[in-house]
């Protein structure tokens, strides 16, 4: 289910926990075999959340954020050890985060946000995935992946983003953040979306690192015709949302997914594949606002599930479901945050990753 979109069915209940036996009997037969869980490599970034009630807690604050705590923010997520931030949106609600023609100016705490984090970025070794997207009225996937004008004014933004931004060493690459889906291929139009784009990008800086995220992998079926699909996607990596804190995707079942996408992609050799993982749960079970899910009951597991199939494990998101205890800029529910922040940190640090 595609979170972007704000569509959701079948959640995890109000406690967003799993079965209390859930890791001891069959979970992840394939995992056992490959028992180091990677860490969480990057995480999804947003000046503000493009639509639906999913961000009320963490809007607010970040809306308010001066300069000095957004650097503060990208300090504070790579002391956790997170390499990657993808930056959700460059424009929200018909306006745009950054100076252009193309959008009304939405009026932040800081005046150009996008700067600052991407200096901070360049300061504390962190690469972004800088977003092309959101322009249109609505988050109608489809719609922005077909529709030429809203093209042509993407193109333009990535066009003026570039030059604007693209001397920041911590430009790694873009996010295409009209999200595909499986059903159990991907749509005809994606291919040609997700080419273009990367066309654009690559006319810019050919050397960029592109990335996009599809969801609704319980319905993967990763034969000959899905494995040509991948060779025709000009894209570096594709991060699938693994749909737990959204309730489509059982924990138990998500290795399966992962190893039937990671044999298409080996086969395919195109792409890296890597894995979006949502570490929130609905607060009204199948809707409304994001809540930080547990580390000990529910996110480790998701952790020990996709970790044997894929490279990197990316997150939705730090911001607002994660703070460091004391934090000179939070964003969102602070007890929630706080304590999935501990219980990660400890984890973390008992580890030998290198």
């Amino acid at each position: 289910m595609d979170r972007r979109r704000f569509l959701s069915t079948l959640g995890l209940g109000a406690a967003g926990l799993i079965m209390p036996n859930f890791a001891q009997a069959e979970v992840l037969k394939r995992a056992n075999e490959n028992p180091k869980i990677k860490p969480i490599s990057g995480s999804w970034f947003e000046f503000q959340h493009p639509g639906g009630k999913e961000g009320v807690y963490w809007d607010g604050d970040l809306r308010k954020f001066t300069a000095a705590q957004w650097r503060e923010k990208i300090r504070e997520i790579s002391e956790t050890g997170m390499e990657y931030l993808v930056l959700m949106n460059v424009a929200a609600h018909g306006k745009a985060f950054y100076d252009t023609e193309l959008a009304p100016k939405f009026i932040m705490g800081c005046d150009d946000p996008l700067e600052v984090v991407l200096s901070a970025a360049d300061e504390f070794g962190v690469k972004f995935f800088v977003s092309n997207d959101f322009w249109g009225s609505d988050l109608d996937a489809v719609k922005t992946m077909t529709d030429k004008a809203l093209a042509k004014i993407r193109n333009k933004s990535m066009e003026e983003i570039y030059e604007k931004y693209g001397h920041h060493k911590s430009f790694y690459g873009w996010y295409f953040p009209n999200e595909s889906w499986l059903d159990p291929y991907f749509g005809d139009f994606v291919i040609p979306y997700v080419n273009e784009c990367a066309q654009v990008a690559k006319s810019l800086n050919a050397n960029c690192v592109n990335l996009i995220a599809p969801y609704n992998i319980r319905k993967e079926k990763c034969d000959d015709t899905f494995v040509k699909q991948l060779e025709q996607l000009n894209v570096e990596i594709v991060a699938y949302q693994d749909g737990v804190g959204v309730g489509v995707t059982r924990i138990e079942d998500s290795a399966r997914y992962y190893e039937h996408l990671a044999q298409a992609h080996q086969k395919a050799g195109r792409s890296r594949i890597w894995a979006d993982m949502e570490l929130f749960y609905f607060e009204q079970t199948t809707h409304g606002s994001l809540i930080s899910a547990d580390f000990d009951t529910r996110i480790i597991h998701q952790m020990e599930a996709i970790s044997p199939f894929v490279d990197k494990i990316l997150v939705y998101q730090y911001l607002g479901i994660m703070n460091k205890p004391h934090s000179l800029a939070p964003a969102g529910m602070r007890d929630e945050s706080v304590r999935l922040y501990n219980q990660y940190m400890s984890w973390y640090k008992k580890q030998n990753f290198k």
